[in-house]
């Protein structure tokens, strides 16, 4: 089944039918209802979650599969968000040009940083990595000024020759980016009774990538190239001492990853084309690195479950207010809400990375393996009663002689 053990197969399917039926799974509750504020349905939330998934997908590569930890991802998404916007600039507000520009740019620029790097390995590997995305950054901010457009951001305008496309709109607005036509931005929405679910073009052509990024990604974990980076994350200098050489396998991987960050760089300028020097700062480095682990390192899945946890908690309690949890304590006397009220608002709101970092720590503390750990052993309780019950019956039903 597409080359895939069933097991593998079946996985595939699970992350298929969590994107396709995301518009629902993500508005569970009516618009009038008050845990309405839960629902995250929208399509700009639903395509952050797709394009973070590609990113951690392609960190996990790295990190989860080979061990080496890079603070720097971040340098490969703001390049492919460059790429992209500089397509639609130069070219025609066809996603695909764009995507495959963002892919080779950060590839490129992927195995530079990397045979640098791959140079040194353990902390002195994550603090090169960390270095070369802060030049990076204050490059695009200050300096590549005439290529980036420094603080102010890449954009485009209706002076943009644009060869094999029209500059502007018969209306004289910007031409919005487009998938051979068909606007990336395009929403349908369905009303039934209460509820109400959005269907965006660009949802589903990320969705698309991702689906055909992660059926890669299996394909590279059970690949006899996936065992030689399970080696090198094992033991590196027993390979050494074997004769082998670990660096191709190394920088081939890292170009990989980098090239999966610069595609979820060239999404975002594809539904957004607006590319800014901020894209590359170390804390989006540090936010995939939060969304693997929490997921679960090394695991096939986990990067994507991180990826729409992190993604969910910073749209979702990032905008729970004030009035919001006064609401919610409304039962309680009025000393007592004030109270709760005034501890509550700490973890929500600006303050909603408290609430990410505690989560991050009793993850991190009671499931080392991350959300997919936490699954498993969940599973594990359902398998053992069946098993515990079975052994009981054979028991009663052949008793010792």
């Amino acid at each position: 089944m597409l080359g895939l053990e069933r097991k593998d197969f079946y996985l595939l399917l699970v992350v298929f039918a969590l994107v396709v039926l995301a518009p629902f799974l993500l508005n569970p509750f009516p618009r009038d209802s008050s845990l309405a504020q839960f629902n995250a349905g929208y399509p700009d939330l639903m395509q952050r979650f797709v394009i973070f998934g590609i990113f951690a997908i392609g960190f996990n590569l790295l990190f989860g599969l080979t061990g080496y930890l890079s603070f720097g991802h971040a340098a490969f998404l703001g390049v492919g968000s460059y790429s992209a916007v500089w397509m639609f600039k130069l070219l025609s507000m066809n996603v695909v040009p764009a995507i495959i520009a963002s892919m080779l740019a950060s590839a490129v620029f992927a195995l530079l940083i990397g045979y640098i790097s791959l140079r040194r390995t353990g902390i002195y590997f994550s603090i090169l990595t960390l270095a070369f995305a802060q030049m990076s950054f204050n490059l695009a901010y200050s300096v590549l000024t005439p290529i980036t457009n420094g603080e102010t951001g890449l954009q485009i305008t209706l002076d943009d020759p644009r060869i094999l496309g029209v500059t502007a709109t018969e209306s004289g607005g910007i031409p919005v980016t487009n998938l051979f036509g068909a606007e990336m931005r395009s929403t349908e929405v369905l009303n039934l009774g209460a509820w109400s679910f959005q269907f965006n073009i660009g949802y589903y052509v990320c969705a698309a990538i991702m689906l055909v990024a992660f059926y890669i990604s299996i394909r590279i974990f059970r690949s006899p190239f996936g065992l030689m980076l399970r080696a090198i994350k094992a033991n590196k200098t027993r390979l050494n001492y074997t004769g082998l050489n670990i660096r191709p396998y190394a920088l081939a991987v890292f170009v990989m990853s980098g090239m999966y960050a610069g595609l979820a760089g060239g999404l975002m300028a594809s539904m957004d084309p607006l590319a800014g020097a901020e894209r590359m700062q170390w804390t989006a480095s540090g936010e995939v690195v939060l969304m693997t682990i929490l997921g679960g390192a090394g695991t096939l899945i986990g990067p994507v479950l991180g990826a729409g946890v992190i993604k969910y908690s910073e749209n979702i309690f990032s905008k729970i207010n004030t009035s919001v949890l006064e609401g919610w304590f409304a039962f309680l006397p009025e000393n007592l809400q004030h109270a709760s009220v005034y501890v509550a608002e700490h973890f929500v709101g600006p303050g909603w990375h408290l609430t990410l970092g505690l989560m991050f720590m009793l993850v991190v503390t009671f499931l080392p393996g991350g959300l997919v750990e936490g699954g498993q052993r969940i599973a594990r309780l359902f398998r053992r009663k069946p098993q515990r019950d079975v052994a009981r019956e054979s028991t009663q039903s052949n008793p010792a002689e």
